[in-house]
């Protein structure tokens, strides 16, 4: 199926708006840092599809093709590390590949998996961002001429936040198997840097910590739970 051509869109990229052009393909289950991208992308001029899984990610795939693809390496129904490869062995092959992480280690992976680059959480830096991806990008697709390097702080929007809580005590009211409890504190910990929260990211690492020592985790997994409920109720979470 043909994507609908703009016009507008198909502009050439300028220094005030070096990925106008470009389609961001981002695979990332977490609200907020999703919020993050789009915010990044509307000021690069780039168009944002979202996958929040592997499954949707490759559905968008089978139909559209996008310039650049970022992809979180935690995400519910696998690793992001099996639809970087697959990604990097495609023929035509997306132009730029990025995973992106908050996890110690995951940038390795991520290369190693033929990501051409990485995002490290916390995604707030504007031009880290598009410094990332026109890295690799075809000398011709990129902006002629300087660019302004002037930064901004991206700052997403904090119901994104709540909606990531919700969505972590939904989990851990449905199920607290391992395999849940390894990907919610991934997931936890990957959204508490994202938002600098420091509080939360600290509870995260104890119950990993607590878990990988095979110590009982209920005190551990009361206290993160606790705390994702506080952000929940108040709108002054972080």
């Amino acid at each position: 199926m043909p994507e609908f051509t703009d016009p507008l869109f198909n502009r050439p990229a300028t220094p005030q708006r070096p990925l106008l052009g470009q389609t961001i393909l981002v695979v990332e289950d977490s609200r907020f840092a999703c919020e993050a991208l789009r915010l990044m992308c509307l000021r690069s001029g780039a168009r944002i599809r979202m996958a929040d899984c592997l499954g949707s990610a490759r559905r968008h795939l089978r139909v559209y093709r996008p310039s650049v693809t970022i992809v979180d390496i935690g995400l519910p129904d696998g690793s992001g590390t099996d639809l970087l490869r697959d990604l990097a062995a495609a023929s035509p092959r997306v132009e730029v590949i990025l995973g992106t992480s908050g996890d110690t280690g995951a940038e390795a992976k991520a290369l190693a998996a033929g990501a051409d680059g990485f995002l490290e959480k916390p995604l707030r830096s504007l031009v880290q961002f598009q410094q990332a991806v026109l890295a690799h990008m075809p000398a011709d697709r990129r902006p002629a001429g300087p660019r302004l390097v002037e930064d901004e702080v991206i700052e997403p929007d904090h119901i994104a936040y709540q909606n990531d809580m919700a969505h972590i005590a939904e989990v851990l009211t449905a199920d607290a198997e391992s395999q849940t409890l390894d990907y919610i504190a991934q997931f936890t910990h990957g959204v508490a840097r994202t938002a600098q929260d420091s509080e939360l990211q600290a509870a995260v690492e104890h119950l990993s910590a607590t878990r990988k020592a095979g110590q009982p985790v209920p005190s551990a997994l009361s206290q993160l739970a606790g705390l994702v409920q506080e952000r929940l109720t108040s709108r002054a979470a972080i």
